[in-house]
């Protein structure tokens, strides 16, 4: 489980497979309403206190993005707290309600450290696909595709892109805006063919 803070009120979390199989859960049980789930959302805030100093008191909007054959990016933002007890009875302030959004997405964004990587990662899956953009953003590279593929196709493409670089939890909309883009198309053609 992966945590980092995207503004004052605003954390996001990478959880992998293995951290939903390590508590029991399947990618599907997330959508539903079971105690394992509690649990994982509890741990989750309790990792973002410690290595981030973020308290969540009062309302809590709660948005899940499954990524296909990796894992899932939960973005949470904290509402306002109230700042005195609605009434006499209600003095739990370490409570919080949740309003959460789900959403699926077909999408994948591999972040590569060097760009040496990610030459690398295309020479080995220029026979799956030669496709893709290429983004730069903080000095690191972005190889996102925007389209669907086969589950068989899919799971070797994740695996070969792990060897050399990792799940990244910026999404295709926030590279769109803030990267500078390599290139726009045909990428793992293109840095095979230049770089190859």
């Amino acid at each position: 489980m992966r945590v980092e803070r995207l503004g004052g009120d605003k954390i996001r979390f990478f959880l992998t497979l293995d951290d939903l199989a390590d508590r029991g859960i399947e990618k599907e049980d997330i959508w539903r309403d079971i105690p394992k789930v509690h649990e994982l959302f509890n741990d989750m805030m309790e990792h973002a206190y410690q290595e981030l100093g973020f308290e969540v008191v009062g309302p809590v909007a709660v948005e899940v993005f499954a990524l296909p054959a990796q894992g899932m990016v939960v973005v949470v933002t904290r509402g306002q707290a109230p700042k005195e007890p609605l009434d006499e009875f209600d003095h739990e302030p370490d409570v919080y309600e949740l309003e959460v959004t789900l959403e699926e997405t077909k999408d994948i964004v591999f972040c590569f450290h060097d760009f040496e990587f990610l030459v690398q990662a295309a020479r080995h899956i220029e026979h799956l696909t030669q496709g893709g953009q290429v983004y730069a953003y903080r000095g690191c590279y972005y190889l996102i595709f925007e389209q669907e593929f086969k589950p068989d196709l899919l799971k070797a493409l994740v695996a070969i892109l792990s060897e050399f670089g990792e799940m990244s939890t910026n999404t295709i909309p926030f590279l769109h805006e803030y990267g500078k883009v390599i290139f726009e198309q045909n990428a793992v053609q293109q840095l095979s063919h230049y770089f190859g």
